[in-house]
Order: structure tokens, then C-alpha cells, then sequence
């Protein structure tokens, strides 16, 4: 086998990885990343997948439940990423989180990032539950 095509090979399956992992904990986000980036940066759609799925988010040390609290806490100290909070909040629902930890999560993150970050990342868990017909049970 040439060398061009053990990395290719290997591309492949790293990718390959990352879309099990995507199919694994939100479904429907893979082929909508890639279908979105197809006709501008089909490469970034590549690594979003291949790397930041295949390499990283499939590492074992953390559990994808867990990965989601940091996912979570990172995007809204970030702000600005309302679209990834969206997905990132189904993916928590879909990996075990439940509203009411999701809220909490957010809640803690005020101290850390401040309100307005928290309260836009908030609003952004309250139209997730409200599409999945979800509400967290305040005080809980």
C-alpha cells in the first residue's frame, strides 16, 4: 500500500469514527454539519467531524454525559454560540442530562462568565425544552 494511501486510509476512518460518535449522541447533527459546510468549507465540516468527534470527543476518559457539562459551560463562557448551545443542549438531553441539570449547569456558569452569558444560554435551553416538550422543574 502506498504511503498516499495509508493516510487517506486513515483520514477515512478517523472520519468514519467521528460520524459513529456523532450518530451515537445526536443524529441528526452530523449530516446537517456537513450538508451546511458542503459548498464553502467542506474540509471544516471534515475535521468538525473527523477530529472534534473522532479524536477527541470519543476519547474514554470522560463520559459523553460529562463531556456535555463542559461542552455547555465552555460555549456559554464563549458566548455568541447560541447555534452550538442549541445542538449542544439536545445532545445533553440525548446523552442523559435532564433539564433541571442543564439549568443548573447554566445557573453555575453565571458566576464564572456572568449573567448575560448565563441568561443567553438559558433562553437557549428553554427553546430546546420547550421544542422536545420538556420544562425542568424549578427548585429541583
Amino acid at each position: 500500500m502506498a504511503a498516499g494511501n495509508t493516510g487517506e486510509q486513515a483520514r477515512q476512518e478517523q472520519f468514519e469514527r467521528g460520524m459513529k460518535v456523532l450518530d451515537e449522541i445526536n443524529p441528526a447533527v452530523g449530516g446537517t454539519v456537513l450538508t451546511a459546510l458542503a459548498d464553502i468549507s467542506p474540509e471544516l465540516g471534515h475535521q468538525v467531524v473527523a477530529w472534534g468527534f473522532g479524536e477527541i470527543y470519543s476519547r474514554p476518559e470522560l463520559a459523553p454525559r460529562d463531556r456535555q457539562l463542559v461542552t455547555l459551560g465552555m460555549l456559554t463562557a464563549l458566548g455568541g454560540c447560541e447555534p452550538q448551545l442549541e445542538v449542544h443542549v439536545n445532545t445533553a438531553l440525548n446523552v442523559g442530562l435532564t433539564p433541571t441539570e442543564i439549568v443548573e449547569a447554566l445557573l453555575h456558569s453565571a458566576g464564572y462568565c456572568g449573567f448575560p452569558r448565563a441568561l443567553n444560554a438559558t433562553f437557549v435551553a428553554k427553546k430546546v425544552f420547550a421544542e422536545r416538550g420538556l420544562l425542568p422543574v424549578a427548585g429541583q
